[in-house]
């Protein structure tokens, strides 16, 4: 697909992803354009400032309110869709705003880019979405129905998805509390060392994106293999990394954590299609016949497991080591 000289919109554009996604693309020619929506004027002030570039135009809004993302939508030909609540914790205390900005919102980016006749949306999900426990997760899968809902009816406007597991040192997640942790002399707080997550770096989740963008047909959902490993490994080697002998502290489960992280479920492994490097779900695309929706099954379903942190390839401390090198934060935490 050639994408030259056309114009991208990123929803919640200043977060890690945005900013992995400019890193990648504002000095080439992949895109003319490049618009930054949020509803933070601090963040979006701080990256005009660092980044000054004429590519980029910022738009403040939420995609809550249909008519702020409908303005920044006008003219645009494709659409990174990241803006989300993502912490576990505040999804399960507020899950009401969790629906708002995860389901309502991604309906309105979708109204919004039919209306104005965009190419190609791809939003965001998340493992979470995966056998959800949690607000927050159920929140997200609920935005994947509504994305794969739409894209049975759109003629202009190709909608897909993209589902991956925890992002390394994102905003928000562990990694970058270890080693704040580390640097200020605290012990390090761990829920259960055998606890599995998935292990991608950012650059990674812009791959995945940009594979969906390449391949994708209206409703798929795409999903990075990844490697994983224990929570406790993962401290270990931050702590040899960083020359670090602090003491750590286990604390237990928080609300709506999972022991292990599900990226596809046994029914959707049924009929994904192994793309190398991904995995493509298709779009349940059957109708409102609901003998047919009932009565048919597949005997395959419980020959075939779920594809989950704990059964993927697990990186040793040794392992996580190497991964973690590659982070800056870790880097700079490393001098």
């Amino acid at each position: 697909m050639n994408i030259k000289s056309n114009t991208l919109l990123i929803t919640g554009g200043t977060g890690s992803f945005g900013n992995a996604v400019l890193n990648r693309f504002l000095h080439t020619d992949h895109f003319s354009e490049i618009r930054i929506f949020s509803r933070d004027e601090k963040k979006q002030d701080d990256m005009r400032n660092v980044l000054q570039s004429e590519k980029l135009k910022f738009y403040i809004g939420d995609v809550r309110n249909y008519d702020s993302i409908e303005r920044a939508m006008r003219g645009v030909d494709y659409v990174f869709h990241a803006a989300a609540l993502k912490q576990v914790p505040s999804c399960e205390f507020f899950p009401l705003e969790a629906t708002r900005t995860n389901v309502m919102g991604t309906q309105n980016v979708i109204d919004a880019a039919a209306f104005n006749k965009v190419k190609k949306v791809i939003c965001l999900s998340t493992d979470k979405a995966a056998y959800p426990i949690n607000a927050m997760g159920i929140s997200k899968a609920l935005m994947e129905k509504v994305a794969i809902a739409a894209s049975r009816n759109l003629k202009d406007t190709t909608v897909c998805l993209t589902r991956y597991g925890n992002v390394m040192a994102s905003r928000g997640s562990v990694i970058p509390l270890f080693l704040q942790q580390i640097k200020e002399g605290k012990e390090l707080t761990i829920t259960d060392p055998n606890m599995t997550r998935f292990l991608m770096s950012l650059d990674e989740a812009v791959e995945l994106v940009l594979f969906a963008f390449e391949n994708a047909n209206s409703g798929d959902l795409f999903v990075n293999k990844a490697p994983a490993g224990t929570i406790g490994d993962l401290a270990q080697a931050i702590k040899e990394l960083c020359k670090s002998d602090a003491p750590i502290k286990i604390i237990g489960t928080r609300h709506g954590e999972k022991v292990y992280e599900t990226l596809c479920t046994r029914e959707e492994m049924t009929k994904s299609e192994d793309m190398g490097e991904f995995y493509r779900i298709p779009a349940d695309n059957r109708d409102l016949n609901y003998d047919k929706y009932f009565s048919e099954g597949s005997e395959t379903i419980a020959e075939i497991e779920d594809y989950n942190s704990s059964n993927t390839q697990q990186q040793d401390v040794e392992g996580m080591k190497k991964l973690l090198k590659s982070l800056p934060i870790v880097q700079e935490m490393m001098k």
